[in-house]
């Protein structure tokens, strides 16, 4: 068991028998009050994200999760088929379960996969990925006293803000944790 003022965003455990993994964690404190808890969760296995809110010194069931190292293969709709780089199993997830991280994957990328009693339930993806920009608008310098932005679109779909020198064609370094721009490769 542990504390709920312990839970971080990426943290998972098990409350009422399901599976959550936090996504934003928000500590409040009202005066002579007790402090609550506020965490925004996704349910592992469904895939919805829900408000929890707890009261300081609640517990719930940490909870530890196998790692096993997959490939990504490809998409099948609303299903993610992902093949273990030792047995040659064949994992399939659902767009719901994986959430935000499907705008990283891509044909033969290596990561982790998160299982529970050998029920696959999640993924860990690497901290950044490195993709193609395959859509973007001409930059046009103008009347810019900071540094600007335009937003492109990579190989996977996801938009991203980008420095105006990013062209079509570029490869660019992003961040998973919060889809930010890193580095032109």
């Amino acid at each position: 068991m542990i504390d709920v003022t312990n839970l971080r965003k990426g943290v998972t455990f098990e409350l009422d028998n399901e599976l959550y993994k936090v996504l934003d964690y928000q500590h409040i404190k009202v005066a002579r009050g007790g402090a609550t808890i506020r965490v925004k969760v996704r349910d592992l296995r469904s895939g919805v994200t829900v408000e929890k809110t707890f009261n300081s010194g609640d517990r719930v069931q940490d909870i530890r999760l196998d790692k096993q190292q997959v490939q990504y293969l490809y998409s099948d709709g609303d299903l993610h088929h992902f093949m273990d780089t030792e047995t040659y199993e064949q994992p399939v997830l659902s767009a719901d379960t994986l959430g935000d991280g499907i705008d990283y994957l891509f044909d033969g990328m290596t990561l982790m996969l998160l299982t529970y009693d050998g029920e696959a339930i999640d993924v860990e993806l690497p901290v950044t990925v490195e993709l193609e920009v395959v859509e973007a608008e001409p930059g046009f310098a103008g009347d810019t006293a900071q540094g600007a932005t335009k937003e492109v679109t990579v190989s996977t779909g996801l938009k991203v803000q980008t420095p105006l020198f990013v062209q079509v064609g570029d490869v660019i370094r992003i961040d998973t944790r919060d889809g930010s721009y890193l580095t032109r490769v």
